[in-house]
């Protein structure tokens, strides 16, 4: 096995098994195995295997790997669909804003279902631009949305 795919494994593992809030302290916790890393592979190895930051109760933020949002596991105690505060549409835009650092898990999660009238997304800390397929009804996307966040429907403005 080489060393990024040793890294990258090892990542995985750390961030699944503990509550990892900064860069440094996962390059620290790769140095007890004996595995260097600058913050900038850190940063490249993030995007490769989809790694995001949420708000953690009791550590401030957290790195999680995204099937972990994906499959709707509750990090803390937080619950993603709690997160979401609303959502308004303008033409082939959608806004969703949600509490503070949670655009970014709510995003993964949203990008993670490949739903096909939402073609992407942009995530700030607490607002989430969707670009929707032209001419998708407006009531199709809160659909499609209420699998994952069954209130959705509830808090569309």
């Amino acid at each position: 096995m080489g060393k990024k795919s040793e890294r990258l494994g090892l990542i995985r593992r750390i961030i699944t098994e503990e509550l990892i809030g900064s860069q440094e302290e996962l390059i620290k916790r790769l140095g007890d195995y004996g595995i260097k890393a600058t913050q900038s592979t850190l940063s490249r190895d993030f995007k490769e295997i989809n790694i995001s930051k949420v708000s953690h109760p009791e550590k401030g933020y957290i790195y999680v790997l995204a099937e972990q949002l994906s499959s709707q596991s509750e990090i803390g105690t937080s619950n993603l669909g709690d997160a979401i505060l609303g959502i308004r549409f303008s033409g082939n835009i959608g806004v969703v804003m949600t509490k503070s650092g949670y655009a970014s898990a709510v995003s993964v999660v949203i990008d993670g279902r490949k739903m096909k009238d939402i073609l992407g997304t942009v995530a700030g800390d607490n607002i989430i631009m969707m670009v929707l397929r032209e001419g998708v009804e407006h009531s199709e996307i809160i659909e499609a949305l209420q699998k994952p966040f069954p209130a959705i429907k509830s808090i569309v403005k």
